[in-house]
């Protein structure tokens, strides 16, 4: 610990692209992008992509990136093994395809929390429905490892429709207000929706949680300290606003502030409104082997993982394009491997 912090903060650090983390999580990545109207495709006008490194396009230009998307923006298919992804839809949709043959339209707050476990392959796209207005699309996408014992667990995702994800409202003194919304981890006697099974949030002694925080300008409130296991890891990632003040530091740039989990946080918000990703999680504690889309403990298994996609795809690629888009005209739902369809409450 650097003796100039507080004791309540233990390392500050510079948001890159991605965001840097902590056991049990990999990495984060915070998509905001400013998408214009979209043509008869669900793309940007043609005219936008012209000079465009398509396919590996990770620059931003007018306010967006096309990532590895070539007509519609997002990321074709594409496999994983051996950890999770917890996708904060927070604007516009997201487009989701896999190799069990699901598929999903989400977005306006929901989330989706996939375990690719053995392996999945799938697509993420950003179609731009609207024709006559900009399209902004704002995520995260959070990778969340699994430990050895789950490495190799069934594939399988989960839908946390906006409508049933809690909210925490508080309000200070001067009546103030901060939500907080609860992904993952409960706070007080708000409980948000399980994780998938074979998760570590899925254990009741890893202290999982997954907070969005918005303050409202000049707005306290104190967090809460952990009471599940020694050991947590808690950081808070401060990325809009101008200011927060965090215990007895004040910060003026947007950045990664790992903070003591065992005590009592008080937040401040400067003269703007401010927004904070919390992540907070026991450490596994495990070694870590990453080669792109596979995380495993050992080289012999990042080999292998190499070899099982080679020899069966994860389960082959269902559908007719490596980037499927949903019809313009298609709402939220979610269609599982077993032909079940959900859909929120709301539109």
């Amino acid at each position: 610990m650097r003796p100039d912090l507080p004791d309540s903060i233990l390392q500050v650090r510079p948001l890159g692209f991605p965001w840097e983390t902590a056991d049990p999580f990999l990495f984060c990545v915070h998509h905001d992008d400013r998408y214009p109207a979209g043509d008869e495709r669900m793309g940007p006008p043609a005219s936008m992509l012209v000079g465009r490194n398509l396919g590996m396009d990770f620059e931003v230009r007018d306010g967006f990136r096309m990532y590895h998307g070539e007509v519609v923006p997002g990321f074709p298919q594409h496999p994983h093994r051996g950890f999770e992804t917890v996708t904060i839809a927070r604007r516009g949709f997201i487009d989701h395809s896999d190799s069990l043959g699901a598929a999903a339209r989400f977005g306006r707050g929901d989330v989706q929390w996939l375990t690719a476990g053995r392996g999945i392959v799938h697509s993420e796209m950003f179609p731009l429905v609207k024709r006559d207005s900009p399209n902004p699309v704002e995520l995260f996408q959070i990778w969340l490892n699994l430990p050895a014992e789950d490495k190799l667990a069934e594939p399988c995702f989960s839908m946390l429709w906006a409508n049933r994800i809690p909210r925490h409202t508080a309000r200070d003194d001067e009546g103030r207000v901060t939500e907080v919304d609860l992904v993952a981890g409960k706070l007080g006697a708000l409980v948000p929706p399980a994780p998938p099974p074979r998760s570590w949030a899925s254990r009741s002694d890893t202290d999982v949680a997954i907070w969005t925080i918005r303050m409202q300008s000049g707005a306290s409130v104190t967090l809460p300290e952990t009471s599940v296991s020694a050991g947590t890891v808690r950081t808070l990632y401060f990325f809009a606003g101008q200011s927060l003040r965090i215990a007895d530091r004040a910060f003026r740039t947007h950045a990664a502030i790992r903070v003591a989990a065992d005590r009592p946080l008080e937040l401040r918000a400067g003269e703007s409104d401010c927004e904070i990703l919390l992540l907070q999680g026991r450490p596994i504690g495990e070694p870590v082997v990453q080669h792109g889309p596979f995380v495993m403990n050992r080289p012999a298994e990042i080999q292998q993982a190499i070899v099982d996609y080679r020899r069966t795809g994860f389960g082959g690629w269902p559908w007719p394009t490596d980037d499927p888009v949903h019809p313009r005209e298609q709402g939220r739902f979610a269609r599982h491997a077993d032909g079940h369809v959900e859909r929120p409450l709301t539109e």
